[in-house]
């Protein structure tokens, strides 16, 4: 007789969870103690193409705040594309933002439209408008870390915001300096540099944030999708990042970035960076600042 498959009830777990987590709460939660931000800090910026974003990419951000008191606001660039839910959408945005800590700032009220590489095509003289909103807000806040989806992130505003976020950059002045996370969610980059983990307390607390945009997760409940999605990047990780045949960190959760630095008026690459970074490593050890 052959052995019973030992990887049923394994299995049958993931599912029995996915089925539970379907019946939780969605947003309302009181949020947690506030992590002790120094605002004299330079900021952290998320560039989100949609509410939401600031949740799923947002390990690193997550744990910058929470570990060495770095401001971290969220640049709402647009606020989708439906206006019907745009009102509702950042109320969920908010209630997201002011859950996990993150600061909010919209690019303009209710956010830029037409966000994409065909607007950029077709209209330039609008999407000059919305690269100088852009430049303005870095040139204000002069960050010293800004997140924004790498350049073939599927998703037409994903890859719009990339755009945008580069033209703005040409924009300022040679003496301008940052770094830079390339973000992925649509479609996973060939080429990340840095896998970056998060303990489940941190997952968790992305989960939950994620769950206040209630009409978005009701449409698609990827907020329980997210811890899977975080497992899945450590397999990626591994190779993609470690090198082809290399074992993969024993993270159970991660998020993969390309760390770059914006430097005299164009990207450069990190030789000597670090390619992993585990939950026990301070985050600003990636950064000389």
């Amino acid at each position: 007789m052959p052995k019973a498959n030992p990887y049923l009830n394994f299995v049958k777990a993931h599912a029995t969870l996915l089925e539970e987590g379907r019946t939780l709460p969605l947003g309302g939660f009181e949020s947690k103690q506030k992590a002790n931000v120094d605002s004299s800090k330079p900021p952290v910026l998320i560039f989100s193409p949609h509410p939401d974003d600031e949740c799923i990419i947002g390990g690193i951000a997550l744990r910058l705040q929470n570990e060495c008191g770095w401001p971290v606001v969220n640049i709402a660039v647009t606020q989708g594309s439906n206006r019907e839910r745009q009102a509702a959408r950042w109320t969920e945005l908010q209630q997201a933002c002011d859950y996990i800590g993150f600061k909010l700032v919209p690019t303009i009220p209710g956010g830029l439209m037409l966000v994409t590489a065909q607007s950029r095509n077709d209209n330039p003289a609008a999407w000059n408008q919305s690269v100088a909103v852009i430049r303005d807000i870095l040139e204000a806040n002069r960050p010293a870390v800004i997140l924004f989806p790498h350049s073939t992130d599927w998703n037409g505003t994903h890859i719009g915001t990339h755009l945008l976020v580069t033209d703005a950059l040409k924009q300022l002045s040679s003496d301008f300096h940052c770094y830079t996370l390339e973000t992925e969610f649509w479609a996973a980059m060939q080429t990340p540099n840095l896998t970056v983990e998060s303990s489940s307390s941190d997952v968790a607390e992305l989960v939950a944030a994620l769950s206040f945009h209630v009409g978005e997760v009701k449409r698609n409940p990827y907020h329980l999708l997210l811890p899977a999605w975080m497992q899945d990047n450590v397999r990626r990780g591994g190779e993609l990042v470690g090198g082809q045949g290399k074992a993969a960190p024993k993270f159970d959760f991660a998020t993969l970035y390309r760390l770059r630095e914006w430097h005299n008026g164009e990207f450069r690459a990190l030789p000597n960076a670090p390619k992993t970074l585990a939950a026990t490593e301070r985050p600003d050890s990636l950064f000389h600042i």
